[in-house]
C-alpha cells in the first residue's frame, strides 16, 4: 500500500523563476527544474543555517525525507553550474 503524501508547509514564494548563464539566450539552454520544496529546503539548510531536524519540523516532514530532498536539490544545482544549464523554479508543483 502506498503511503499518503504529507502536506508540507512551504513559506517561501520566490519572485524569480529562472537563473541562467550570462550572455547565452534562454532558448538555447537546457534546463534543470527545481521544485518549490527543494528550494525551501535549500533556503532553510544552506542559506538560513538550520539543522536538518529543525528544518524538517518547520515544513512538516521527516528528517530522512528532508535529506532526500536536499540531496536532490544540491545535485540539480551542481549539474546546472557544471554543465551550464538554466535553473527553472517550478512554482506549480508540490511533491
Amino acid at each position: 500500500m502506498v503511503r499518503p503524501v504529507k502536506l508540507r508547509k512551504l513559506n517561501f514564494n520566490p519572485s524569480v523563476t529562472y537563473f541562467k548563464p550570462r550572455a547565452i539566450p534562454l532558448a538555447s539552454l537546457e534546463e534543470v527544474e527545481l521544485r518549490l520544496d527543494e528550494l525551501e529546503v535549500l533556503k532553510l539548510c544552506d542559506y538560513e543555517g538550520f539543522e536538518q531536524k529543525e528544518a524538517a519540523k518547520k515544513i512538516n516532514i521527516s528528517q530522512s525525507t528532508l535529506q532526500r530532498i536536499l540531496s536532490s536539490a544540491r545535485k540539480k544545482i551542481a549539474e546546472a553550474i557544471i554543465k551550464g544549464k538554466a535553473i527553472k523554479i517550478n512554482k506549480k508543483e508540490n511533491k
